[in-house]
């Protein structure tokens, strides 16, 4: 095996860890004339503002494609609405935790001079839902605008859907086919240009921790712990408040503890691997053999969470959004704190399959800010510590949403393993 390839064989996500260390250790030894490297890392940053408007567009187009109408019935309505709630709930959570931890705002204090926050003055919460919506979508998406950008795209995908479902023209319907096949084929090419941007970002984030060290010293090292432990803290109120919280009132008379047995597998699995896709039949085995939730619900709900459902990537957008503006010394208005629900609520559905989603989103998150995306290569280093936690909040919650889904439509049956385990049992009698 070449040099190269055993290279390679190492996980991108490791890579950048050892380079998120060795960059850091470059600055505190080497000091101030570290700070020659930043202009790598200035050009991984560019390399990720390339990517936002392509991968927003291709890849939300073939999440909406999953979301087709014809898909949407009793159970898809139910499943999809949970999913964006808990989803808006994690968010609101990370903010929350973020707000009181303020995990940036201690020993970065030159963290990133210059690179300062790009509006001035926030609009209201008003102006906010207004320019959702865009009056021009080429021009927004020219000009980089995500919420704008995420609209217009879900609104003309289901459009599509819609025209394909109702025309009886062959014409048409090959058009549209032809159009979706496109996005699909646009998405795959993206995923290439993510691998490639994120193989560079191996020297872009060595370059990045090398200046920061080099710049804030020893100070910059409180900060990272303190991310993780914000976000640590976050998805154990988020699981404890919102998913057993949901439990309770969806599966009445069921003990949340016995939900929270039946699910270890797949939890485990998750921190484990860090795939929500990868945990799949592990989640799927918990569901069916542990919990007793018939195949028919499990089977579209399961599979539907692992591609839309990030309530932990979502979580982590608000984290690292408080943390970025900690940085740049920036109070993010309530409006501002809407936006980032928002851009991470909808950018969940079209991010799930991208590798490295959670950088990515954060990318979506830091522009409709006006914050810079440097933060990006700041938090990649940690990102392996912080993407197991997002992942066994995401299977946590695919598993909590398909329990009460079920229950609703009386697919569990409460004599499967989990229920009687002795911890199920008490409350149900």
């Amino acid at each position: 095996m070449s040099l190269w390839n055993r290279y390679r064989s190492v996980g991108i996500v490791y890579r950048i860890g050892v380079a998120f260390v060795l960059g850091s250790l470059v600055g505190l030894v080497v000091g101030e004339p570290a700070t020659a490297l930043k202009p790598v890392g200035d050009l991984f940053v560019r390399l990720l503002k390339m990517l936002i408007v392509p991968i927003v567009v291709f890849t939300l187009l073939m999440g909406v494609r999953q979301l087709s109408p014809s898909s949407l019935g009793r159970v898809g309505a139910q499943v999809v609405g949970l999913y964006a709630l808990t989803s808006a709930f994690a968010v609101a959570i990370g903010l929350g935790v973020s707000n009181l931890v303020s995990p940036g705002s201690r020993g970065l204090e030159e963290l990133l001079a210059g690179a300062e926050a790009q509006s001035a003055e926030a609009p209201n919460a008003v102006e906010v839902v207004l320019n959702i919506v865009p009056t021009n979508p080429v021009g927004a998406m020219a000009e980089g605008s995500v919420l704008p950008t995420i609209f217009f795209v879900v609104v003309f995908g289901l459009g599509l859907t819609l025209a394909w479902e109702e025309t009886d023209d062959e014409q048409v319907k090959r058009g549209i086919e032809a159009f979706f096949d496109l996005a699909d084929a646009g998405a795959e090419a993206m995923y290439k240009v993510v691998w490639g941007a994120m193989e560079f970002g191996v020297l872009g984030v060595f370059a990045l921790m090398a200046n920061v060290f080099g710049t804030a010293g020893v100070d910059a090292i409180l900060p990272f712990a303190l991310l993780i432990g914000t976000m640590l803290l976050a998805a154990v109120v988020h699981i404890g408040v919102v998913y057993l919280g949901t439990f309770v009132v969806g599966v009445a008379g069921r003990s949340p503890v016995a939900f929270l047995s039946g699910a270890r597998d797949a939890m485990v699995t998750a921190l484990s691997i860090r795939s929500s896709s990868g945990t799949l039949p592990v989640t799927m085995s918990d569901a069916d053999d542990n919990l007793g939730i018939e195949e028919r619900i499990y089977g579209f709900t399961l599979p539907l969470g692992a591609t839309i459902n990030m309530d932990g990537t979502a979580m982590y957008q608000g984290v690292a959004a408080i943390f970025a503006a900690n940085i740049v010394g920036v109070n993010l208005s309530l409006a501002d704190q809407f936006a980032v629900v928002a851009v991470a609520v909808l950018a969940s559905i079209g991010t799930a399959g991208v590798p490295g989603s959670g950088l990515i989103m954060l990318t979506l998150v830091l522009t409709q800010l006006g914050l810079p995306l440097e933060i990006v290569g700041l938090v990649a280093g940690v990102d392996p510590i912080l993407d197991r936690i997002r992942t066994m909040v995401n299977v946590t919650g695919d598993l909590a949403v398909t329990t009460v889904v079920a229950t609703w439509n009386d697919a569990v049956d409460f004599t499967a393993d989990a229920w009687n385990d002795g911890v199920g049992a008490a409350l149900s009698d």
